[in-house]
């Protein structure tokens, strides 16, 4: 053994080994058992930091943990590459956003490089290259074709600087993660995927997920929300321009009780869509005559004195158009914590 340790040179010998003999290449061998490790893709944003080190340095001890028991491993890598905050980044820099996404891949698979994870580099990929996203659009027109993907408008949180959608992991003391900039609420038309078809699928195929906590076993049936009740409208009328009186409900449409649960999952009732506008901001949804609600316990409402709206609802929507104090009050809102646990706690407000 040398009296001293030379940590560049014992790396660059190891790595040289791994390269010239494919050390880490997955190929198809049935006679062992497979192991799969997919760790998260990464930003292209520039450079590797210490988050990146840890997540991928778990990744590897499990692969190469599973390769000393034997297993046939693979562990490939790709760069999450296909947004708006990569390519406004370019701009900012003044570099056209191709050159600067594959600049900062180059630079990053180096240093990724360097750290001896066992990635299998003949199957990287990125998800700005067309030979990758091609396959996202195959698959989202099937799923249109089939009724899974439709539209409609819906909550999100909005970086004004990156201009794109943040998810709520990405909003820090209602800031944006990368930008910094105040997240806004707002309302736009986007796609759904329609999981909600398959819950009863979902709820009992839970029970027989092998090795599964509990604990996480019953935060999935929690997050798929199934409930019984009943859902039953309140009919109301809006003034009109002019001071005249929205139509009363169409027919077949009058106020009543349904039953929401196993027979009838969805507690929802679609609002009819105005094509080329948005419904939202225009009140069209207003027009209905009726606000659907849902309990689980109807036999407990005695009597209701009002009912109160989301400020993102169209009728709050409809109504702080005609009173900047419920305007005011509404953006207020919008500018609130858009953080699930935040919005459970937080002082309840209200106006009439």
């Amino acid at each position: 053994m040398q009296e001293k340790y030379h940590p560049s040179e014992i790396e660059n010998a190891a790595q040289r080994f791994w390269e010239d003999n494919a050390s880490f290449r997955a190929v198809e061998d049935p006679a062992k058992p497979k192991y799969y490790c997919l760790s998260m893709f990464p930003y292209p944003s520039g450079k590797l930091h210490m988050g990146h080190v840890r997540n991928y340095t778990i990744g590897d001890v499990l692969t190469r943990y599973h390769r000393m028991r034997g297993y046939n491993v693979m562990q490939p890598m790709g760069w999450d590459a296909f947004g708006l905050p990569a390519e406004n980044a370019a701009m900012q820099n003044g570099v056209p956003p191709a050159k600067w996404t594959y600049d900062n891949i180059a630079y990053m698979k180096k240093q990724l490089r360097s750290l001896g994870f066992a990635i299998d580099w003949e199957r990287e990929l990125a998800t700005c290259r067309p030979e990758y996203y091609k396959w996202n659009q195959w698959l989202f027109l099937r799923l249109l074709e089939r009724g899974l993907a439709y539209k409609k408008t819906g909550t999100v949180n909005w970086d004004p600087v990156d201009q794109t959608v943040l998810a709520n992991e990405q909003v820090i003391d209602g800031r944006g993660w990368r930008t910094g900039a105040p997240v806004e609420k707002r309302e736009i038309p986007m796609y759904y995927l329609a999981i909600t078809r398959y819950a009863e699928e979902l709820l009992a195929a839970i029970d027989r997920l092998p090795g599964w906590p509990e604990r996480v076993k019953t935060m999935q049936a929690n997050w798929i929300g199934k409930s019984f009740g009943v859902r039953f409208a309140f009919p109301y009328q809006l003034p009109a321009e002019g001071g005249a009186k929205f139509p009363s409900p169409p027919a077949g449409e009058e106020p009543g009780v349904r039953g929401s649960g196993a027979d009838n999952p969805s507690p929802s009732i679609p609002l009819p869509e105005v094509e080329g506008s948005d419904e939202r901001a225009s009140g069209a949804e207003t027009r209905t005559g009726l606000l659907w609600v849902f309990t689980t316990r109807a036999d407990t409402i005695m009597g209701v004195t009002f009912c109160a709206v989301a400020a993102e609802h169209p009728l709050a929507t409809f109504a702080a158009a005609r009173n900047p104090a419920l305007a005011a009050f509404v953006d207020e809102c919008k500018r609130g914590s858009v953080m699930e646990a935040d919005l459970a706690t937080m002082e309840k407000k209200g106006m009439p």
